[in-house]
């Protein structure tokens, strides 16, 4: 029968041959191209390029920034050094923040093109109250910086505007605590003082927070902001400092002048003084000296000078004073119309 079945078979497909009947189907060919593969290889790698750009399974972090890595929500404790580092898309990711040194500007009537700008924040100047309640306005600078070693726990801690929850209350607070101790009269007098509490005041505040979230770099006091009734007030006793300033000056001047003629009139009469006494001294020196021998010496000089003007003059007549005391008297009686009186002295 088996061989039966294949005559069967062996005649229908004779006469398929023939007539074009029933065929037998035909195995498929497959067409090896290398061509689609190449292709089939780019689109690969096309697509692993963008799995890539959009997952970003890395981050650069420059200089003057950290990174903070969070791993399924979870903070890591360090913070990632600027440089390459690889990440776990998906399921880590970098948060950058920025270590550099940061401005605030406390002030009001100040240019804001030349006071903002990376890193520099604008707010309102403080305005707060004195000891007497009177309203003053503080305009000033504080310069920080994120602590970089620690910028994981602040975040974490404070969140990325910790800044305005650590600097800014900070500050304000710390100034209206220090104001509130003067009057307002006298801020511009205490000026130094009073800018050293502040900066003492916010420095120890912020660097004894947990974890000592920022560094500060300076504290400037730029300026104070007085009402305007007492700038008038200061004004006036400025004014009358200067009068008394000036009064006092006169009377100095005045004091200087007298002083100056009391000391010349003092040197004149010393003079007179020392003269007089000089004169005393020398007369009691001559006194002293004046023995009878010396004299009777002077007598006889004299008495020779007489006898020499004798020989020239016969007609002269000397008259002697009594004792042959000194000076002797001379009279020219040579001619009866003129008359000569000479003295010699010793």
């Amino acid at each position: 029968m088996a061989s039966d079945m294949n005559d069967y078979f062996n005649k229908k497909k004779n006469e398929g041959q023939k007539g074009g009947g029933f065929q037998s189907p035909k195995p498929p060919k497959f067409d090896f191209n290398m061509n689609g593969q190449k292709t089939g290889i780019f689109w690969l790698i096309g697509g692993v390029i963008l799995f890539l750009f959009l997952a970003k399974p890395f981050v650069i972090i420059t200089e003057g920034e950290r990174g903070i890595l969070s791993t399924n929500g979870k903070y890591e404790e360090h913070t990632l050094l600027p440089g390459l580092h690889f990440l776990i898309p998906v399921i880590q990711k970098v948060y950058l923040v920025d270590t550099k040194v940061r401005i605030i500007n406390y002030a009001d009537k100040v240019d804001r093109a030349s006071t903002t700008g990376d890193g520099i924040l604008l707010k309102p100047a403080i305005t707060v109250l004195d000891k007497r309640g009177l309203p003053v306005s503080i305009d000033m600078t504080v310069q920080y910086r994120l602590n970089a070693q620690l910028a994981a726990q602040t975040i974490s801690n404070w969140g990325f505007s910790w800044e305005d929850k650590i600097i800014d209350p900070v500050a304000r607070d710390v100034v209206r605590n220090v104001i509130g101790q003067y009057e307002a009269e006298s801020l511009p007098i205490m000026r130094n003082a009073i800018a050293q509490k502040i900066e003492e005041g916010i420095r120890n505040t912020v660097e004894g927070q947990k974890n000592a979230p920022a560094e500060l770099a300076s504290i400037q006091l730029r300026e104070i902001g007085l009402p305007q009734k007492v700038k008038d007030q200061i004004e006036r006793v400025q004014v009358a400092k200067q009068e008394v300033e000036r009064a006092q000056q006169d009377v100095e001047r005045a004091k200087q002048e007298a002083l100056k003629k009391e000391t010349e009139a003092q040197g004149s009469a010393n003079a007179v003084t020392i003269e007089a006494k000089a004169r005393a001294q020398a007369n009691h020196l001559i006194a002293q000296s004046l023995t009878p021998g010396l004299l009777k010496l002077e007598q006889i000089q004299v008495q020779g000078k007489f006898n020499e003007a004798l020989k020239e003059n016969k007609d002269a007549k000397i008259f002697l004073t009594p004792g042959g005391s000194t000076p002797n008297i001379w009279i020219d009686t040579k001619t009866p119309d003129s008359q000569k009186i000479t003295s010699a002295q010793h």
